[in-house]
């Protein structure tokens, strides 16, 4: 028998007696899968659904980057997370993917249009996502008596439906009139049915034409008859309200007739509006925004929603402060001598304060600076903005910015969001109830941003005194004046805060404390404070000399004091509990019961002698939490030229060394040094605490000092230290981090300090302990770093 004439039987229809010729050419097509849980599509439809999961959201993106086809077949288990090729029903919907949006919580919501039925052949890959191969379902339809009569009753039964939900679509049932195809037919009926998840699998999954219409009417069937038992059910809840809703709308016509004769609640209210309007100074943008909104609140019925939005925007206009000035202080002694009780130190920023108190007392007329304080965590930055409130008797408003992703933290949103409200900045002007607060903006340089927006964006228009006196919320939509607010940002560094919203602000650097400073603070403010808060006094809790240095020297280690006043808290913790037990009158802490206290030392620093050694040299180094000494250590041995760095250095310090080793090559006959020591010496360069990475370029004049002492075997004096970075030909750059460095110098017992001359007008800035405890030679050039070290050294010996 021929191809043409041979039986063959129909894998999709299930019929016997049809040949090859007659039936469809199988189509295959390869489609990413997407599973829908809890719910069916049918061809013709215009959907939209959540994707959340991994595979889902890869195979989506698979679809959009091949032909926006994909593949929708339902799973078994509505609650399973984890699925395989068995936990889907094999026959599913291709779709076209028309529209996606972005969700919170990493939902995408997709719109796709319906397109045919297809049924999986086989799973070509189930990673990253699920890919399929389908082929497209033809049915086979029987034109008998028997089937046209059954399409009738279906067309009759689905029209009554219609007719039942009172959802009549004329349209729709015109549509299906002129219907030839009983699947379209069937998929229409299948996609305008509320039908639960069985009821719709089963239609799916059908692949005979007949058994469809079958289905399709039983289905209808059943539903009509669901509806006309809710339809008797909810006439007689109906006939039980009935009763009540009379009462509710006798009510209502009472307010209406109390409104009509001005007696009404509603009106009174009105009144109060238009009255609190009258009392306040603000534009007539502002007014006819108010005035118009009073009129729709007369307009909506009372009790929607819609009034009650209304009267909320309403309010908050009312509220805010938009000619509310508190009186400021411009007294600059009175401000010294706030700034000089709450602050030991800090001078750089006292003095910008006095300066805009000053320039604000002759001018009248001075736009609010934006001042960014900007240190290490525990030097005062907050409390810092506090004691300026204080001192120009403005309110004092925080507001942290650590972690906020969200742009309408700032700006607020618009009023078409349910629930919507100003941003915080309107929100926390109108807590302070004055337009010209001192407003702190905690930590703006942890700011974050996701989809929701960049809240550093959103901070550049409140944060520049050009365009701040028209300040306006998404929510508000009306035009605010912040330019008599006085901003104060904070920042533990300055690399993550965007440039333009640096540009817009005035950068004071609050530099660590040094030993005595913290000392200071210590006896003045942080004992005194945690005395009061554990219930002692100075005369039952007595701190002996040397006690705070001992526990700044060998218990903390920060460029701040908050780790101190943590010691000082526990110190007093555990001197309280020896009072309570053991009924002491008073106790004593000392250098030498302070272990008692706090424990064993956690921290140690080296000090230095007088001695001399060969290869190794003092740098300074500054970090996080303060500055440190750095030893460098060079040995030099016979070898073939190779050079061994150890002790973590970074690309920069490394960088240095090569330039060292360069200039020293070019200086080698001057130096004494053999021309060929790079080829025919070993040197192993060493930085002691070696589980401590280190970088940075300042330790340049260093390591060349070492490595000149390790290749001459010239001795180098430990008592000397010192800081800059070297280039080739020996000229000695500027470094950062002077005033750490030289209170780390002071601390270790060095005597002597070479820097570069560019860093001399920096030592306006170190203590004048520090400065008189160190003897400091600048140089420009190498060679006078090495005249220094090696001339002095021959003339003490």
């Amino acid at each position: 028998m021929s191809i043409e004439e041979k039986e063959i039987t129909d894998e999709v229809t299930g019929r016997v007696g049809m040949t090859e010729p007659e039936l469809f050419v199988q189509e295959k097509e390869t489609l990413p899968l997407i599973p829908l849980r809890g719910m069916s599509v049918f061809p013709g439809m215009v959907v939209h659904f959540d994707v959340g999961r991994e595979k889902s959201v890869k195979a989506l993106e698979a679809a959009m980057e091949r032909d926006q086809m994909a593949f929708l077949v339902t799973q078994k288990e509505v609650i399973k997370e984890d699925i395989t090729p068995d936990d889907f029903f094999n026959i599913g919907c291709k779709v076209k993917v028309k529209q996606l949006l972005k969700m919170p919580d990493n939902l995408v919501r997709v719109l796709v249009e319906v397109q045919e039925r297809r049924k999986i052949v086989e799973f070509d890959s189930l990673e990253p996502y699920f890919l399929v191969t389908t082929n497209p379902i033809h049915s086979v339809f029987y034109d008998t008596k028997e089937n046209r009569t059954l399409i009738r009753m279906i067309r009759e039964s689905f029209a009554n439906y219609m007719n039942v939900t009172r959802k009549v679509a004329t349209d729709l049932i015109l549509a299906m009139d002129s219907l030839d195809d009983p699947d379209q037919l069937i998929d229409i009926i299948g996609a305008n049915l509320f039908l639960d998840l069985e009821d719709s699998q089963r239609l799916i999954q059908e692949t005979d034409v007949n058994k469809r219409l079958v289905i399709a009417y039983e289905i209808l069937v059943e539903e009509v008859e669901m509806i006309k038992i809710e339809h008797n059910i909810d006439e007689k809840v109906r006939s039980e309200m009935y009763k009540h809703q009379r009462e509710y709308y006798l009510r209502e016509q009472i307010k209406v007739i109390q409104n009509e004769l001005g007696e009404g609640d509603v009106q009174n209210e009105l009144d109060v509006y238009k009255d609190r309007l009258e009392a306040l100074d603000v534009d007539d943008e502002v007014r006819d925004k108010v005035l118009g909104e009073i009129n729709r609140l007369n307009k909506v019925p009372q009790g929607s929603s819609e009034a009650g939005l209304i009267q909320t925007y309403i309010e908050w206009i009312l509220d805010l402060p938009w000619n509310t000035l508190t009186e400021e202080t411009f007294d600059v002694s009175v401000a010294r001598k706030i700034l000089d009780e709450d602050h030991y130190g800090l001078k750089n920023v006292k003095e910008r304060i006095l300066e805009y108190i000053s320039v604000l007392k002759l001018s009248k007329n001075l736009k609010s600076p934006i001042l960014c304080l900007v240190g290490p965590p525990g030097v005062g930055k907050t409390s810092i903005a506090k004691s300026i409130a204080r001192a120009l008797n403005r309110e004092y408003v925080r507001m942290s910015l650590g972690g906020m992703r969200d742009e309408a933290e700032i700006r607020g949103h618009r009023r078409t969001y349910v629930g919507a409200i100003p941003g915080r900045i309107l929100y926390n002007i109108k807590k302070c109830g004055t337009r010209n607060p001192l407003f702190l903006l905690d930590e703006i340089d942890k700011l974050g941003q996701d989809f929701n927006g960049d809240p550093a964006s959103a901070l550049l228009e409140v944060l520049d005194p050009e365009q701040n006196n028209t300040f306006t919320d998404h929510y508000l939509e009306l035009p605010f004046d912040l330019s008599q607010v006085l901003f104060i940002t904070t920042a533990n560094s300055l690399s993550t805060i965007p440039r333009p919203l640096l540009d817009r602000m005035e950068v004071i650097d609050v530099n660590g404390y040094v030993e005595s400073e913290k000392v200071e603070i210590a006896k003045k403010y942080l004992i005194p404070k945690q005395l009061e808060i554990h219930g002692l006094k100075k005369s039952t809790c007595k701190f002996s000399e040397g006690v705070i240095k001992d526990t700044i020297e060998y218990h903390t280690r920060e460029s701040g004091v908050r780790e101190l006043e943590r010691k000082i808290a526990q110190i007093c913790r555990v001197a309280a509990k020896e009072i309570v037990e053991n009924d002491r009158k008073s106790i004593s802490i000392t250098k030498k019961n302070l272990e008692k206290f706090l424990g064993k030392h956690q921290y140690s620093y080296e000090t230095v002698g007088d001695k001399t050694e060969i290869g190794v040299v003092n740098g300074l180094a500054w970090t996080s939490v303060g500055g440190d000494t750095l030893q460098i250590e060079v040995m030099v041995v016979d070898g073939t030229g190779k050079t061994e760095l150890t002790g973590q250095l970074g690309d920069v310090m490394k960088e240095s060394i090569k330039a060292g080793i360069s200039y020293i090559r070019s200086q080698a006959e001057v130096l004494g040094i053999n021309p060929d020591f790079y080829s025919k010496k070993d040197m192993h360069l060493h930085v002691p605490e070696g589980a401590v990475p280190k970088d940075g370029p300042s330790a340049g004049i260093t390591i060349t000092t070492a490595l000149i002492s390790a290749l001459t075997n010239k001795p180098v004096p430990q008592n000397l230290a010192m800081t800059g970075e070297i280039t080739l030909r020996g000229r000695v750059l500027p470094i950062g981090g002077l005033r750490e460095k030289l209170t780390a110098a002071h601390r270790a017992g060095i005597k002597e300090i070479i820097l570069p001359k560019e860093n001399e007008k920096d030592l306006e800035d170190i203590p004048k302990v520090v400065l008189e405890a160190l003897h400091i030679q600048s140089v420009s050039n190498m060679s006078e770093v090495i005249e220094i070290v090696f001339n002095q050294l021959k003339q003490s010996n």
